[in-house]
């Protein structure tokens, strides 16, 4: 369903992707991992036609969308959802208004169906009853879980999620971690998940890719990303700096 082919990105004067090669398929549940700064969101992107590459292409069920216009683009993106790092609600909207933007905007529903829709993607999130609060009313998990409710209201094929568990305790982010997956399975979508969490990653990553040094520097399942023995591979899973230089000391 997505096919990244020899990406390369340039933003200012920092090269932030150069020759970024990957293929996800219809169904499949990815986490993409790397050190802070390394590219993973830049590569987000472009998977969704936000930024073009300056070489290579992004193909979404065969189709190149790093060549399309606007009018293609929303046409594609149509396919995606999208949760964001810090759920980017719109704080003056209550929770059913934030889900039902986007709908509310195209006039293609009535109220009574918009409101059916709200609904069910509440449901699927386990937050019903909360169409009424404001987001300054809800929890950090709340806020991701109604993010993810505005995703999935489409019902698209591909959901990507932004570094879905920054900033939430070990119990919030595991049940942000099983809502993903539920979800996953639930309907069917394809699944794209940035993130540094490495508990997230290996839950819900069936794959792992590890963007390092600006290209996809390992892959695999997490049972062979965890048990890797190539030292970068190995520190940044599990969490081991890179030695300080001491010798200025001496």
């Amino acid at each position: 369903m997505i096919e990244v082919r020899n990406l390369k990105k340039t933003l200012g004067q920092n090269l932030v992707l150069d020759g970024v090669d990957f293929q996800i398929a219809t169904g499949e549940s990815v986490a993409i991992i790397g050190r802070s700064g390394c590219g993973k969101s830049v590569l987000l992107k472009h998977i969704i036609g936000l930024l073009q590459p300056d070489s290579g292409a992004v193909l979404i069920d065969g189709e190149d969308i790093s060549r399309m216009n606007e009018r293609q683009l929303l046409r594609v993106r149509r396919k995606f959802g999208m949760v964001f790092q810090g759920a980017a609600l719109f704080d003056s909207m209550t929770v059913e208004d934030n889900v039902a933007f986007a709908l509310r905007r195209e006039k293609k529903l009535t109220e009574a169906e918009i409101d059916k829709k709200v609904a069910a993607a509440l449901d699927v999130v386990e937050l019903p009853g909360t169409e009424k609060k404001k987001p300054a009313e809800l929890s950090g998990g709340m806020r991701k879980r109604v993010g993810l409710a505005r995703a999935i209201i489409y019902e698209p094929q591909i959901v990507l999620y932004d570094e879905p568990t920054t900033g939430l305790d070990p119990v919030v982010s595991d049940s942000i971690d099983q809502l993903m997956m539920r979800v996953r399975d639930q309907l069917h979508v394809t699944t794209v998940v940035v993130t540094h969490d490495m508990r997230t990653a290996r839950r819900v990553g069936q794959r792992i890719m590890m963007l390092h040094e600006k290209r996809i520097y390992a892959r695999g399942t997490p049972e062979e990303i965890f048990s890797s023995p190539d030292p970068v591979v190995h520190r940044f899973v599990n969490g081991i700096a890179d030695p300080v230089d001491t010798s200025f000391l001496t």
